[in-house]
């Protein structure tokens, strides 16, 4: 996998050139999934060489005590470009009638160190997130997936729901919710989004090929035992009190974590199942050499800023188009 090169306007931009910002439609727009998942490749190898640098991610309270409000900041930088993302958490705004999560990534020459866009936080890690777990479907599973159960109805679940449509739109879509009039909303809408989803059944269908599993869940949502040729992707649990995948699929099974040394501190699936740290292997490595495929596979995604600077040279290129 080659990276991607950065164009000479990137590099070096003009010293008159005005900050394109950019909003969530916008960024959208920007974000195409196919050249997200080369991106995010790339930057993948590019962790692996040592030549993307994307330290651990800093965390201030913000806001009245008691809120739960904090402040996080995410620096990446790479030989072409430099983002940071920063993103305000409010779990009282559900109360305001306000969104979460609000955020911008801040791209920049890495040349110059001169702002050239922003990004609209929110939307750069939805994206970037699904583009990752489509990433480690085509490589873990070596075609195309057939049936997919989606456990979930938030806003990572629309994101994984528009990914697949973009990626793999012939796969058939399950949808599992926290309740049954949940499921039923969220297919209702969802059918906009991708043309082949339906409610999962009680009993879910053997030939199910990928679990995604996309909640805030801290009890594990998925806990059937692990099986070769199907994989199981965690991208909800962020927290070491979270768990969204139970210790019998973990148990026997190849993992995988996009972020290893974040995933030690955050990935609480597999903090709680007391998984041996020296087999998990990083994204990189699932790229590059394809898993044995009659061993069961597990997939984290915990997320790293340099996914989101995939995303800022992704922006770019598509801006320079």
């Amino acid at each position: 996998m080659t990276a991607v090169a950065p164009s000479e306007p990137s590099a070096h931009p003009s010293p008159s050139a005005p900050l394109i910002v950019c909003d969530a439609g916008r960024t959208a727009q920007l974000l195409d999934f196919a050249p997200l998942m080369d991106a995010v490749a790339a930057a993948a190898q590019d962790v692996a060489a040592g030549c993307l640098l994307s330290p651990e991610r800093l965390v201030v309270p913000l806001g009245p005590r008691g809120d739960g409000g904090v402040l996080l900041s995410m620096p990446a930088t790479a030989p072409d470009i430099a983002i940071h993302k920063l993103v305000n958490v409010q779990p009282a705004n559900a109360q305001r009638g306000l969104p979460t999560i609000h955020g911008v990534v801040t791209v920049c020459s890495a040349v110059t160190g001169q702002p050239l866009c922003l990004l609209d936080g929110p939307e750069v890690t939805g994206r970037r997130t699904a583009a990752v777990s489509m990433l480690a479907m085509r490589h873990a599973l070596g075609s195309a997936p057939q049936q997919v159960l989606l456990i979930g109805t938030g806003v990572q679940a629309r994101y994984h729901l528009q990914a697949l449509q973009a990626v793999f739109p012939q796969a058939q879509v399950w949808v599992r919710g926290r309740s049954d009039a949940a499921t039923q909303a969220f297919v209702a809408s969802a059918r906009a989004l991708h043309r082949n989803v339906h409610p999962c059944p009680a009993d879910l269908p053997a030939s199910v090929d990928v679990v995604i599993a996309a909640t805030t869940s801290k009890a594990p949502v998925y806990d059937l035992p692990a099986r070769a040729g199907r994989l199981v992707i965690g991208v909800g649990a962020f927290r070491p009190d979270m768990a969204e995948i139970s210790p019998a699929t973990l148990q026997g099974s190849t993992i995988y974590a996009d972020d290893p040394a974040g995933a030690r501190h955050e990935a609480g699936d597999l903090l709680q199942a007391g998984i041996d740290w020296a087999g998990v292997q990083s994204l990189a490595t699932l790229l590059t050499q394809a898993p044995d495929p009659a061993r069961p596979v597990v997939f984290k995604s915990v997320g790293t800023a340099a996914w989101d600077l995939a995303a800022g040279r992704t922006a770019l290129a598509a801006l320079q188009a």
